[in-house]
């Protein structure tokens, strides 16, 4: 007898089990996950040299939470929004709007962030969001993955050595710290809910 690989993410409790009300529930998660992804991209912390956005928590936190499907359905949502001109991304609109600005420096980040939900998602959806140690595993290879296709891109526009040094470097220390705690916050809250059959 096969044994059954995927769990339900935490967003399933708050999810109608079925018909319209489950669509409508799951597309107000989804817009909702946009505002929070924008939010994200417009507060700054200083840490060092560089500012730093808190997208990267965000994009995890929401990939945790709102599994694999839902999860990459917002993170592309978000891109559609930036797409059509929404100001939604860290320099819009004072670096440029729409597929442009997507286009430009950060447009390998971007990408990234989507695969970063695939995958944080796709753990969450296994029940590794329940395991600290495991949902840090699964989110420091979707940090990995997502700072390898960012310095890619970014390698492309200004060399390889240039991509290292300001694409990368100084962003190692506080992406961890966010690995870290999203992988912290999503067991937590699982911890606090009542056991589930």
């Amino acid at each position: 007898m096969a044994i059954a690989t995927t769990m339900r993410p935490l967003v399933s409790l708050a999810l109608p089990e079925e018909g319209a009300a489950r669509l409508a529930t799951q597309l107000l998660l989804a817009i909702a996950g946009t505002l929070l992804l924008t939010l994200s991209a417009k507060t700054k912390v200083v840490l060092g040299p560089v500012d730093i956005s808190l997208q990267t928590l965000a994009v995890l936190l929401i990939a945790a939470a709102f599994g694999l499907r839902l999860g990459v359905a917002t993170l592309l949502l978000y891109m559609a929004e930036g797409a059509m001109g929404f100001p939604v991304f860290q320099g819009t609109p004072e670096k440029g709007i729409g597929i442009a600005y997507m286009l430009g420096s950060t447009g390998g980040y971007l990408a990234g962030f989507v695969v970063m939900a695939a995958i944080v998602g796709w753990a969450a959806d296994r029940g590794w969001d329940r395991h600290p140690v495991k949902l840090f595993n699964a989110m420091l290879v979707a940090e990995i993955v997502m700072m390898a296709m960012g310095f890619a891109w970014l390698a492309m526009l200004i060399g390889p050595e240039k991509s290292w040094q300001f694409g990368v470097v100084p962003f190692i220390v506080g992406d961890l710290i966010k690995v870290a705690l999203a992988a912290s916050l999503v067991p937590a809250a699982w911890s606090l809910l009542p056991k589930r059959p």
